[in-house]
């Protein structure tokens, strides 16, 4: 058998997975801007931390009509749309002085920007690219997202220590724009081959197979079904979490006596471990129930982060944060991937905006709850055990999914 040639989708694949690197790790990479400003401005910690949970809902609110407009418009409209936003946002973000106009510039505007060029933008046009790879294709932008932790919070945090943090802002959104703009123009194709990444067995056999016309349901009653609500709640334990990690990991680590670099390094660490994780997970998750995967995901983060609220020395932070980065990322992987699987492409980035609402619904609550539970209690535990107990619950929930390739499941309100 001839081997084939190189697939252009691979080439769709780095591009998004560098783009979300510097998406995601902004929207994560909160926790070295958080006490730098606040000092800076004269906020709070509650004023700063409401300030960045309205952000977290802004972004999550831009995710389903980033998947709308991508369906009308096209990934190169909507990423080329989100980095003029980003880059306004930056400008106004560092010459703002009160928290009106902070708010908006940095938690709301900038929340937009990279909600256009978020991972909700690229699922649908990797999804259309991929079947036979298409998890091991969609956890490429895990990888990007947790090369955007690993690689951005110690930068941040050194670049913040030796310029400042709107210097550092501005650097980001140059460096944002020289990525992006290119990627949108050349890299982005909207139509894939008519057989994808099917090897010539899977499409002989694909032609012999008799022609019926795919199950698929009408938006409003796909998100009605059981299985959608079940991912939903599994991503907002997941956006809960993770932004919690992202903007409060930092500055916990710190009240538990850990340096600014040492904590930015534990945290970078749970990202660095997670890129091979979820190299592991992708391999995985075409060949395994995605329901079991994205249930271990959930059960060991939840671990995790009962770990990281009593460690002590540098070594105990750096095993935990080691443990914890194997199955750090993936869980919006296999749950766009399973999305996909169970209502169809046709679907899946409305449904993907839509669901990760949910997950920006958590990470909103999160950034207030880690806060004002520490003003009010004086302990991380109150936010951080919380996260635990959501992601064992979830975890609970996510064996409750139904198989890869099952049929679509009737409505949750029957």
């Amino acid at each position: 058998m001839t081997r084939r040639s190189w697939y252009f989708g691979w080439n769709i694949v780095a591009a998004a997975t560098l783009l979300t690197t510097l998406t995601v790790g902004m929207r994560l990479g909160i926790g070295p801007f958080f006490l730098p400003i606040s000092e800076d401005l004269g906020f709070s910690r509650s004023l700063l931390a409401s300030i960045v949970a309205v952000g977290m809902l802004c972004y999550g609110l831009a995710m389903p009509l980033a998947g709308y407009l991508v369906g009308r418009y096209g990934t190169r409209f909507v990423l080329l749309l989100g980095t003029a936003v980003v880059v306004g946002s930056v400008v106004w973000s560092v010459n703002a002085r009160t928290p009106l106009s902070f708010l908006l510039a940095f938690g709301v505007a900038m929340s937009v920007g990279l909600g256009f060029t978020s991972p909700v933008a690229l699922t649908p046009v990797i999804s259309r690219w991929f079947t036979r790879q298409r998890g091991m294709a969609l956890f490429f932008l895990s990888t990007g997202s947790m090369a955007g932790m690993a690689v951005l919070t110690p930068v941040l945090t050194w670049a913040i220590g030796a310029v400042g943090w709107q210097s550092t802002l501005l650097g980001f959104a140059a460096l944002f724009t020289v990525v992006t703009v290119p990627a949108a123009l050349f890299v982005m194709r909207e139509e894939a081959p008519a057989h994808t990444d099917l090897l010539p067995d899977q499409i002989r056999a694909q032609a012999a197979a008799p022609k019926t016309a795919p199950a698929s349901l009408p938006l409003g009653a796909a998100l009605r079904t059981s299985p959608f609500w079940k991912i939903v709640a599994g991503l907002f334990a997941c956006g809960f979490s993770m932004n919690l990690l992202g903007t409060h990991g930092v500055p916990m680590l710190m009240d538990h006596g850990f340096d600014a670099m040492t904590s930015s390094y534990g945290i970078g660490l749970i990202g660095l471990v997670a890129i091979l994780g979820t190299l592991v997970l992708g391999r995985l998750s075409d060949k395994v129930p995605r329901r079991n995967i994205l249930a271990t995901i959930y059960f060991v983060r939840g671990l995790g982060f009962f770990a990281l609220l009593v460690v002590g020395t540098h070594w105990e932070l750096y095993v935990a944060a080691a443990i914890g980065g194997m199955v750090w990322a993936g869980s919006i992987a296999t749950s766009s991937a399973m999305l996909a699987d169970i209502y169809g492409v046709r679907l899946v980035g409305v449904m993907y905006g839509t669901a990760y609402l949910g997950h920006q619904v958590g990470a909103m609550l999160s950034s207030w709850l880690g806060g004002w539970g520490f003003e009010h209690f004086g302990t991380h535990w109150v936010a951080f055990g919380s996260a635990g107990v959501l992601l064992l619950a979830a975890s609970a929930v996510s064996m409750q999914l139904p198989l890869r390739g099952s049929a679509l499941m009737r409505p949750a309100t029957q």
